[in-house]
């Protein structure tokens, strides 16, 4: 039942949108109507060019005929300009209005559903819709509605004249049907078949060097080759089939207009019309018929912007817009975990589950264990990123789920185990792309993670571009710029995953000082470590295993007995390949 509640009021999100451009959409109602009738003057000329310019011989009833018709063509002209002009900007409207609620949507689907399926359909879905809106295709629709009319004048012109283009009508009218049905799977196909192809491709490209290293290469092309021969032969049935159609129409359209020509010319032979009908009979009903044609021909369009526009309802129903709450005091004093269990984005497999523990301000916390224990899936429940799936994480009393992700930023540092800066510079990456960033903020931040020098060595200093996913930066000078990012402006929870996994000794010493300055200005931080070293900062550990806390308490408590290490041990044993066994005992 609320399912059913929620759907119409989700769906009017985009009706919404809609609804903003009435104004425009009655107006070019409007302006195809005046254009319609304006579609009159070439057939009724030829009628009273037939009808009295030549029986009469009248050289200035022609002159005056044809100023009267230059003048009324030339304003056909400007109404279809401004027309096409105001559905282009009924497109730009809908797109404005809804790309950035379809941007907030893309990032954060993965985090509700996972990383499957193509991640920019959305964006293309509302490039779909907006490209339908600006082009010929809703013209045929507000065309469609002035066929009677014309068809109307054929009845009146003469019955038999009426019934030909009627015959002519219904059948075209048949063959748009007809398009509708035969075109719905094969566009589906094609959708799907191009998001396989494309999703081959972008990890072909992010795997380049393994695809080439370890010759790979060619079988992955064998499979991008049998994807694209799918979406090849969805498409060519989809041409086939739109453009077969559409031939017919054209055809049938152009047979209807000589047989409305012979009709009249029958009429004309038995003295039942006059000779004017024949020809503005025949373009009438070639004008009758053109908004059809015009609908097969742009039929694919309109297909694709459909079943773009439900796959957007789809989306937004399912991504509800996140309201505002009401601004909670910044976090100083306590981060609490009670009972977290967390499932990742799409499954139901439980990664980790009834975890507990709380941190006062000023500790910090190392998480350890085994590979695929639940250590990173715990630090994206930690800073919300992943819903929890039962228990709450608090700061100060608040679950996370009482702050907006805008408003809980601000608050939180984190580290994640994928380093990827975003394309533009050192400062901006640092400043987590702030409208108007604290320069003094962007250098203490990075002093506080020991990278100010290695900055400044840089080419443009803090002005030098990372690239593309920050390719212009090695990886240890990435994880280093992202750690500072993770610190900018002091939030209070700071959780870095793997953090020293491309440091070098002097890094691992920068970012001990950088968690124990966290710790000193009483921020909470927890750092997911593999090696020793990454929590020589923190005074308490967590020992995960399969998703369960297996110790907790002071550091030097816990790894003495999960390491179950005697004095003289070697410090730079991997605390995971330690823990494994240490479980196993």
């Amino acid at each position: 039942m609320q399912a059913g509640h929620r759907s119409p009021k989700l769906r009017s999100e985009l009706s919404a949108a809609l609804a903003a451009c009435r104004g425009a959409f009655i107006g070019t109602g409007l302006i195809s109507g005046m254009s319609n009738i304006l579609m009159l003057t070439g057939a009724l000329f030829m009628l009273e060019v037939y009808d009295r310019v030549l029986p009469s011989r009248s050289v200035p009833t022609l002159v005056g005929l044809l100023v009267l018709v230059v003048v009324l063509f030339a304003a056909l002209g400007v109404l279809d300009a401004i027309r096409a002009r105001i559905l282009a900007r009924v497109g730009a409207a809908l797109d404005e209005s809804l790309s950035g609620r379809v941007y907030d949507t893309l990032v954060r689907l993965p985090l509700r559903i996972g990383t499957r399926g193509d991640g920019n359909q959305p964006l293309r879905d509302l490039d779909a819709v907006r490209s339908y809106l600006s082009g010929l295709g809703p013209v045929a629709l507000f065309d469609l509605p002035w066929i009677p009319l014309y068809l109307a004048i054929c009845f009146i012109f003469h019955p038999l004249i009426g019934l030909t283009a009627l015959g002519g009508a219904i059948v075209l009218i048949a063959l748009t049907v007809a398009t509708e049905v035969m075109t719905q799977a094969p566009s589906k196909a094609v959708i799907e078949a191009a998001a396989a192809r494309s999703n081959i491709a972008e990890a072909s490209r992010r795997n380049a060097e393994v695809l080439i290293a370890m010759g790979m290469l060619p079988r992955m092309a064998a499979r991008w080759a049998n994807a694209n021969r799918r979406y090849l032969a969805s498409q060519q049935q989809t041409s086939d089939i739109g453009g077969g159609l559409g031939s017919a129409s054209k055809v049938l359209r152009m047979l209807l207009q000589s047989g409305v020509l012979a009709v009249g010319a029958w009429l004309v032979i038995n003295q039942q019309a006059s000779a004017g009908i024949i020809i503005a009979s025949s373009i009438l009903s070639a004008r009758a018929l053109a908004p059809v044609d015009l609908a097969i021909a742009n039929w694919k369009g309109f297909v694709a912007a459909r079943q773009s526009w439900k796959r957007l309802n789809n989306l937004l129903e399912a991504m509800p817009a996140q309201q505002q709450p009401m601004a909670l005091p910044a976090p100083s004093h306590r981060l609490a975990v009670e009972g977290v269990a967390a499932t990742a984005p799409g499954t139901n497999k439980v990664l980790v589950q009834e975890i507990a523990f709380k941190l006062d301000a000023g500790q910090g916390l190392g998480i350890i264990g085994p590979s695929g224990s639940g250590k990173s899936s715990l630090a994206r429940v930690l800073v919300g990123v992943w819903p929890s799936a039962r228990g709450k994480v608090r700061l100060d009393g608040a679950a996370l789920d009482q702050w907006s992700s805008e408003q809980l930023g601000p608050h939180i540092g984190y580290l994640p185990q994928d380093v990827e800066l975003m394309t533009g510079t050192v400062a901006e990456n640092i400043a987590r792309f702030e409208d108007k960033p604290d320069g003094n903020a962007v250098i203490a931040a990075a002093k506080a993670v020991g990278v100010h020098e290695m900055i400044v060595a840089l080419p443009q200093g803090y002005e030098t571009p990372v690239g593309e996913h920050g390719d212009a930066l090695s990886a240890g000078q990435a994880q280093r710029v992202a750690l500072a990012r993770a610190v900018y402006r002091n939030p209070f929870l700071v959780v870095l995953d793997e953090p020293n996994s491309h440091l070098d000794a002097d890094g691992d010493t920068a970012l001990t000082r950088a968690i124990l300055g966290i710790r000193e200005r009483k921020g909470i931080v927890i750092v997911i470590a593999h090696r020793p070293s990454a929590i020589a900062g923190v005074d308490q550990i967590l020992m995960l295993n399969q998703g369960r806390v297996q110790a907790l308490g002071p550091k030097d408590e816990v790894l003495a007995k999960v390491l179950q290490r005697p004095p003289g041990v070697a410090a730079a044993t991997p605390i995971t390949a330690r823990s494994e066994g240490g479980a196993s005992a």
